[in-house]
């Protein structure tokens, strides 16, 4: 099946990463490869590794980028990075790109089970393997399912979505994205359902969870910095808030120097800056690619630069 994504925030990504025609770079989310594209386009000697965990971005990219002598195609999560580099020889990269989140791909494929929209088996698994969403809502307990949604979907009625999915699989197992969305429907106030489906934040929380997205954010977010010469360039997507607090967090401590207490007189504690930011404030989509791609309307894009190896 062919992979179809739209790169988010393609431009300004290309040119936030600073790209060096000779040096390596790494697209740790290579989805449809839309964004690796662009990078390859680049490089003249340099080399591009392209990982995904999922079976079918894989089999997109090796088609798409068969012939190109620059492309290196790995299978993996982009948390294990440095490890699968390593395996390769690679210890060090000018640039990671890292653009966090389901695909469009995914989220148009019903039978992967990621949307509401579409009646399908719930699985949300990006990698196609592990833990599924069905197996999430049918074996968790009330409070532990309630603590799912409403962290990681930020929901306020977790707590009542949390019981009516008991409750409901108390006569049946739940299987089926829309028997799953019907039951938040049905126990979230009449308010609620006329402000967008109800089930979306339930469905993010879900999945976040099958996949521990943010956990491999996290490790993934370490990796990359890890990896970056001095100069090198870590450019993230992000498509909410959970996401982008991580990723702001992660380069405030990378470009955060002395921490001595305001009234010393001089730094003892030596510490200094590790990175710099690129960009201020995060970039988001202009009106002309919220026209075309309503879906990047969500979008942040953060850039930082290693500017010191040993700090």
């Amino acid at each position: 099946m062919e992979f179809n994504h739209i790169p988010v925030l393609l431009s300004e990504t290309i040119e936030g990463l600073n790209i060096n025609p000779n040096g390596i770079y790494v697209d740790g989310t290579a989805g449809g490869g839309g964004h690796s594209a662009e990078i390859l386009k680049r490089l003249k000697n340099g080399k591009l590794i392209s990982i995904d965990q999922d079976p079918d971005a894989i089999c997109t990219v090796k088609q798409r980028f068969a012939d190109n002598e620059n492309s290196i195609i790995i299978k993996g999560n982009f948390c294990d990075m440095k490890k699968l580099l390593a395996q390769r020889g690679i210890r060090q990269v000018d640039g990671v790109l890292l653009d966090i989140g389901v695909s469009s791909h995914q989220l148009d494929t019903a039978e992967r089970g990621f949307s509401f929209h579409e009646d399908a088996p719930l699985d949300m698994r990006m990698s196609q393997s592990g833990t599924t969403a069905a197996e999430l809502v049918n074996t968790l307990d009330r409070r532990e399912l309630s603590r799912i949604i409403r962290t990681y979907g930020e929901e306020k009625f977790a707590d009542s979505i949390a019981s009516a999915i008991v409750k409901s699989r108390e006569e049946k197992p739940i299987e089926t994205t829309f028997e799953l969305a019907e039951i938040i429907r049905n126990s979230v106030p009449e308010r609620v359902r006329r402000n967008g489906h109800p089930a979306r934040k339930t469905f993010q929380a879900l999945r976040i969870e099958v996949n521990h997205e943010l956990d491999v954010l996290s490790a993934g977010l370490e990796d990359a910095f890890n990896l970056l010469s001095v100069g090198g360039r870590l450019a993230v997507i992000t498509f909410h808030s959970l996401e982008d607090r991580i990723v702001k967090r992660a380069m405030a401590k990378w470009c955060e120097g002395c921490t001595c207490p305001p009234d010393f007189p001089v730094c003892v504690c030596g510490k200094k800056p590790r990175a710099r930011t690129v960009v201020r404030k995060p970039i988001v989509a202009n009106d002309q690619e919220l026209s075309t791609n309503p879906r990047s309307r969500s979008a942040k894009l953060r850039i930082c630069e290693k500017i010191d190896e040993n700090s």
